[in-house]
């Protein structure tokens, strides 16, 4: 193993702890602010974050048409939107760990949803998929047989963040990345000031009060980790580096036992194991690979070119 590889797997290893504690940071942060509005700030220090890989990136894009290009970001900030509030309600009725691991269920949605596009779904996504459902039953599922409503909407959170990869994985070619992951933060941050003016109180000294946990989610989440991956990913395998990234989940749970004291019950440990299990072997099974959402995309690069997929 070079030296080049270590630093890699390293700078990804710290790129999975950024987004494992970021479920910290949306947790602390509902104590002060309400979803949409946590979202709403976060998602424009994201957009602010992106603005210097936009002016740095002088060369032109390949794309079909102006239209197609505006339309694809619009429908892909809709679906981050949509996702991302699904996840940051879901955070106020869950665990910052459990809502880790579920979201992670989007590697495994991917490939099932790519059925409609004509993908292959192979025999690991299929074995993956058995032991990630085996895994949220004893995460979720209590022994009355009824799933919390955070775990739900987390959940429900996970198909819109694969839904969320497949958009991308067409806009991709016709749009450079950086300018991709700015527009789609731009109309997050936009949708989320109306529902939050619409739905939610505040006051500036909450604002205030949520600083750490907002910038965090916003800088930390999105453009340093943004930022860590696109570099390491130049002497990592995709599957290599989607096996790392993985142990977002981890790090979340870890995080949550470390900073907010939250405990897992045995059936609940069981339960991540499965789930990890089946995120992993989902990843090395499959022929539809993605790395990883910006709590929100999933890049890939390559000293050739770069490509959001």
């Amino acid at each position: 193993m070079n030296i080049r590889t270590v630093k890699s797997d390293f700078l990804l290893l710290l790129t999975a702890a950024i987004w494992g504690f970021a479920f910290v940071a949306q947790r602390m942060g509902m104590e002060f602010v309400g979803p949409f509005l946590f979202n709403a700030i976060r998602f424009a220090l994201g957009t602010a974050a992106m603005l210097p890989f936009v002016l740095r990136t002088r060369r032109k894009p390949k794309r079909a048409g102006v239209m197609p290009g505006l339309v694809g970001c619009l429908a892909a900030g809709i679906f981050l939107f949509l996702g991302s509030s699904l996840q940051q309600v879901g955070i106020v009725y869950t665990t910052a760990g459990k809502a880790g691991f579920i979201t992670g269920l989007y590697v495994i949605i991917v490939p099932f949803i790519g059925v409609f596009f004509k993908h292959k779904i192979g025999f690991g996504n299929w074995t993956g998929a058995i032991l990630a459902a085996v895994g949220l039953y004893f995460l979720t599922i209590t022994n009355a047989f009824i799933i919390q409503k955070g775990d739900f909407l987390v959940f429900l959170s996970a198909f819109f963040w694969a839904a969320h990869v497949h958009i991308i994985a067409w806009l991709a070619p016709q749009i450079e990345s950086s300018r991709i992951a700015m527009l789609q933060f731009a109309i997050v941050s936009i949708l989320s000031f109306f529902v939050a003016f619409a739905i939610e109180s505040f006051a500036l000294c909450d604002i205030f009060n949520a600083a750490i946990p907002i910038l965090y989610g916003g800088l930390m989440s999105v453009g340093v980790a943004y930022t860590l991956q696109v570099v390491a990913q130049k002497y990592a395998p995709p599957t290599h580096a989607a096996i790392i990234l993985s142990l977002e989940a981890v790090f979340a749970v870890l995080g949550g036992w470390l900073v907010l004291s939250e405990m897992l019950s045995r059936r609940s440990v069981l339960g991540c194991a499965f789930m990890l299990t089946g995120m992993l072997i989902s990843h090395v099974g499959s022929g539809f690979r993605p790395s990883r959402r910006i709590k929100a995309s999933i890049y890939e690069h390559s000293p050739q070119k770069d490509k959001l997929i």
